[in-house]
């Protein structure tokens, strides 16, 4: 599927629809790099609204035989194609090393989570249950069953390029539902890599296509705007989401949006300070900070903010830099020019508004797009990165003295994706979840991402779950039939 950047590109890797490799309808490619170096790593085929339209027609026709098919079935081949995964998983691991940059270790453990989807979902579409009960007026009887969706658009982002295609493909499938997906232009190669693996497993020509673009509105508004798309899941910015939802309006399409965070990390007092560091570490820099989970805003106790610091800034410190496909790297690269500069730019900001850098705090000289580890304190309120999502290997500490002070803080924002505690204090821990505005809250836990629990968030960041039993939800209908 991919060349390393030592090696001439052999091929064009090619878009996949109905069950197969097939080029643009334009003929037109682009270019994927490696971030780590900016080297070429492979072209792509760059879809088209016609290629779009040769998708969704694909989806359509799959649709009845796909929803027809036995759950038994459907679960099989998912089945299947998680052992295929897991079989694949250094091809898979290196080939998002790749693109994305992020350490082989993690791009392994992005493996494994990915795969489990489908596992999960394997178990989860032989128990898609309705309900059938008597009528409480007596006059009949009431029949509750649960259909799928039909064709579904999926958008994915760059930074999970396995998992995030995973978490929605193996619960629209284990529904009955035909899938068309969107990956990013910087991360194609791991979701053509992955249809063809689940092809493999034996899933139907059409039920699943895959148009990697440089065009992506161009391309979706005809998906879109067809009356046979039934659903659009999203992952990625509240911006480009809002913008789906609009275009979801105009059909009153089915819609789940896993978008923007700015989580809060909270330290009390009576917190285990290593595990909280160690918590902190987990929740700021998995995938070098570039999660939506990622730890924005890190409060901690006055009492023990300068042992919090000084522990945090060693282990920040102490991080290899390096390209991914070495042992001893600990932090990749940022996926691109651009958003490294996104992140050297909130750092500018907050350091010119008199926030103090503790470690690192610039962009690393050299080919490719590394910014060091940095540990910023003593921010002033008005600074951009307590408000905009960093997506970068840079941790912000704030002190507080009261609770009730930290938790407005916490509220502060229009995202409310996820929150972290550390505390010794059950009461406490129970207490300060219950009033954080977030959809998912880690306590004494810096990784909170399970496959079994249900994934999202409140105000703007996002609509529905993912993940969990709730999960398969988002592409059913329910139907209500009324018996004599």
């Amino acid at each position: 599927m991919i060349d390393t950047p030592e090696q001439p590109i052999k091929r064009v890797a090619e878009l996949w629809i109905g069950g197969r490799r097939r080029p643009s309808a334009s003929g037109a490619t682009f270019p994927v790099r490696d971030p780590a170096d900016g080297s070429l790593i492979a072209e792509v085929a760059d879809a088209t609204p016609d290629d779009g339209r040769f998708a969704i027609d694909a989806a359509a026709a799959a649709q009845s035989e796909w929803s027809a098919t036995a759950p038994r079935d459907r679960a099989e081949i998912l089945h299947r194609a998680w052992e295929l995964i897991s079989e694949r998983r250094h091809e898979i691991a290196a080939t998002i090393t790749a693109e994305m940059g992020k350490p082989l270790s993690e791009s392994l453990g992005e493996v494994a989570y990915g795969g489990e989807f489908l596992r999960w979902f394997a178990e989860e579409a032989v128990r898609i249950n309705g309900r059938f009960s008597r009528s409480p007026s007596g006059n009949g009887n009431i029949l509750v069953t649960k259909q799928p969706v039909g064709p579904t658009l999926a958008i994915t982002p760059w930074n999970f390029p396995l998992a995030m295609g995973t978490r929605k493909i193996a619960p629209a499938l284990a529904a009955g539902c035909t899938v068309i997906v969107k990956p990013a232009e910087e991360t194609p190669l791991t979701m053509l890599l992955l249809a063809e693996i689940i092809s493999s497993a034996g899933l139907p020509d059409g039920v699943l296509s895959v148009l990697p673009t440089t065009s992506p509105a161009a391309v979706t508004s005809p998906i879109i705007a067809d009356p046979r798309l039934a659903k659009i899941t999203f992952t990625g910015s509240t911006t480009t989401g809002k913008i789906l939802l609009h275009a979801a309006a105009d059909r009153v399409l089915r819609t789940s949006m896993e978008l923007g965070g700015n989580a809060p990390f909270i330290v009390f007092d009576d917190a285990d300070l290593d595990a909280a560091v160690d918590g902190a570490m987990a929740a700021k820099m998995r995938n070098g900070g570039e999660a939506c989970t990622a730890a924005n805003r890190i409060y901690v106790d006055n009492a023990v903010r300068a042992e919090f610091l000084a522990e945090l800034t060693s282990r920040m410190q102490g991080l290899v830099l390096g390209r991914g496909t070495s042992e001893s790297t600990q932090l990749g690269p940022l996926i691109s020019e651009r958003q490294r500069d996104v992140v050297a730019g909130l750092v500018g900001d907050a350091v010119t508004k008199g926030a103090r850098v503790h470690t690192g705090g610039r962009t690393v000289e050299g080919a490719g797009y590394f910014f060091e580890p940095t540990v910023l304190s003593e921010i002033p309120s008005d600074a951009r990165l307590l408000t905009e999502e960093i997506f970068g290997p840079v941790a912000a500490v704030i002190g507080f003295d009261r609770e009730e002070e930290v938790i407005a803080a916490a509220n502060a924002t229009e995202y409310g994706l996820a929150a972290y505690i550390f505390t010794d204090g059950l009461d406490r821990a129970l207490r300060v979840s219950g009033a954080l505005e977030a959809g998912m809250v880690g306590v004494n836990r810096g990784i909170i991402s399970d496959v079994a629990a249900p994934f999202g968030g409140v105000k703007e960041s996002g609509l529905g779950r993912e993940s969990g039993s709730e999960g398969i939800e988002e592409y059913l209908e329910t139907k209500y039939i009324a018996l004599r």
